[in-house]
């Protein structure tokens, strides 16, 4: 299975540290949170990912580009001209980075890596900058049992976001940045069927959380499941401070992997 993560938008809240790199590129514990997501996914059986570029993406390019460099001990010899790597850290992944334009929406975003994912039974999908303890491949097979088009992960917020009208874990409405009743919200780590880019119509302007998720909730194709445990999106620099405190303890909760 794939993952497609959004790694393009400008991130302008976090302007301290975006001025100079996407937001996913932002380190937590010395790794981009970019990182931290794809290691979420990898110790739950998926390899494959797809990044979402736009703003400053040749930043994630070159990241990739040079993993070895990131993540191993490495002896140059200058007058050889020579590079000799150390104790290799491979990942088990491979990569796609696609350029999915400066100015796109999340759901525009999608639609323009549609070409990857058209014959794929499911993805998943997710948000460039938001970690948790989610159980990844309870979200996948739930997705599988209830064959509708789209699950969402509903979480509890540590903010407002988009809450969810759910009745038997059928998403049956999605209001955007509402006031704030105590409801589950959108926390993301989606499991979609290549039929949801059919909902996507206003092409690079199309933002997901909007009209796409919308529609399916009233087709009766948008399903929540409930994660109780630990999310944490990386908005401002204090919740990239609140993230950085967590891992430096030791008790970061997303960290599943050795």
């Amino acid at each position: 299975m794939k993952a497609v993560i959004l790694a393009g938008g400008l991130g302008t809240r976090l302007s301290e540290e975006t001025s100079t790199r996407p937001k996913p590129m932002v380190e937590i514990g010395g790794k981009p949170i970019l990182w931290h997501i794809m290691k979420m996914y990898s110790y739950h059986g998926i390899h494959d990912f797809i990044i979402c570029c736009g703003y400053k993406g040749y930043v994630i390019k070159e990241y990739f580009a040079n993993y070895f460099l990131h993540m191993s001990d490495v002896t140059f010899d200058m007058q050889a001209n020579t590079m000799h790597v150390h104790e290799k850290r491979a990942e088990p992944w491979k990569v796609t980075l696609v350029d999915t334009g400066d100015e796109s929406m999340t759901g525009g975003r999608l639609a323009r890596v549609g070409d990857y994912l058209k014959d794929e039974e499911a993805f998943c999908f997710t948000y460039g900058d938001g970690v948790g303890d989610i159980d990844i491949g309870a979200t996948i097979e739930f997705h599988r049992k209830h064959d509708k088009w789209a699950t969402l992960t509903a979480t509890f917020p540590p903010g407002r976001f988009g809450a969810l009208d759910i009745v038997d874990s059928q998403v049956k409405s999605f209001k955007e940045k509402p006031k704030g009743d105590g409801a589950m919200i959108n926390g993301g780590f989606f499991v979609l069927s290549p039929k949801v880019l059919d909902v996507i119509r206003q092409g690079d302007g199309t933002i997901w959380e909007q009209e796409p998720l919308s529609e399916l909730a009233e087709l009766g194709q948008l399903m929540a499941y409930e994660h109780h445990g630990f999310w944490q999106p990386m908005d401002t620099l204090r919740d990239k401070q609140h993230l950085e405190g967590l891992w430096a303890s030791g008790k970061a909760p997303w960290k599943k992997w050795d």
